[in-house]
């Protein structure tokens, strides 16, 4: 599947008391590089980041930027250890009995010692923490694909096209190169008529096997078959579900080379100005792979 390696994405997610914004910049590489940014206070959640990113994308450089916020509850509440008073509140009657004390045990006595109220603060603690920044990444990760999806459409399109151009060089090839024996032919024959004029009777018989040998030194079928085969194949590299930049680029190197084989056996001007629109077109293919995942 054609997918782009640049892309954007956006995306806000909050659940609970955590809000984690994250931006997600996607650009070309060779291979897979991740660069993520993290307050300094959460950044124990780089591998959480990191694998959620490496789960979707297998090459380009990927910089993943987030924040994270945890809002504290403004109203707070409190427990109240019950049992705890109870016998606060029997060691009060006890010293009040002893030291004959009138005064009677009220509820300031009881409110201000130690543990019988305690207040309950919100955190958001670690597990909650990985859950909201995976959430999170899921749909920063989502738009981003989606982005580099629809990228990808718009380069299979052109690739497309340039691929028909190159077909369409290969059959012209295909036809100019039927016509080499009769040129070489030819060729010997001017030659030889100037160099020894019409003093000499030409042996045709012998200038068609001199071209024939010529011609069979100079064949480029299996070149040509070579090269259609290539073109199938980068449509079903297109069309496939797997990663499509690094075969695509591979795939490329191999036409490129079929295509200076056949400039250099075939000793054609029509078939090397051909070899030249075809190697012309490769190029822009070969920079438009360097983009693809």
């Amino acid at each position: 599947m054609i997918k782009s390696m640049t892309a954007f994405a956006g995306i806000e997610h909050s659940q609970g008391n955590a809000t984690v914004c994250v931006e997600i910049r996607g650009y070309n590489s060779r291979y897979l590089d991740l660069a993520v940014r993290l307050p300094s206070a959460f950044g124990w959640l780089e591998d959480t980041v990191k694998q959620s990113v490496s789960k979707r994308a297998c090459r380009g450089r990927i910089e993943v930027r987030i924040g994270i916020s945890v809002i504290e509850e403004t109203s707070r509440s409190f427990t109240v250890d019950t049992q705890l008073a109870d016998a606060y509140y029997n060691a009060l009657e006890q010293i009040k009995n002893r030291f004959r004390i009138t005064e009677p045990i009220g509820i300031s006595h009881l409110a201000g010692l130690n543990g019988i109220i305690e207040n309950t603060e919100n955190h958001a603690d670690a597990e909650t923490l990985i859950k909201v920044t995976e959430s999170a990444m899921q749909k920063a990760l989502d738009a981003f694909d989606s982005m580099r999806t629809t990228e990808g459409r718009a380069m299979a399109r052109d690739l497309s096209e340039r691929i028909v151009f190159i077909e369409e060089c290969i059959g012209r090839i295909n036809d100019l190169r039927k016509g080499l024996v009769n040129a070489y032919q030819q060729r010997l024959h001017t030659r030889i008529r100037d160099l020894v004029g019409d003093s000499l009777e030409i042996d045709e018989t012998r200038i068609a096997q001199e071209a024939a040998i010529v011609a069979d030194k100079s064949d480029i079928s299996e070149e040509l078959t070579r090269a259609k085969s290539h073109a199938q194949q980068f449509r079903q590299i297109m069309n496939s579900d797997d990663p499509a930049g690094k075969p695509l680029n591979f795939l490329l190197q191999e036409f490129n080379r079929e295509f200076n084989t056949m400039g250099v056996k075939a000793g054609s001007a029509d078939i090397s100005h051909m070899i030249v629109s075809a190697k012309t077109e490769l190029e822009k293919l070969r920079e438009q792979v360097q983009n693809i995942e």
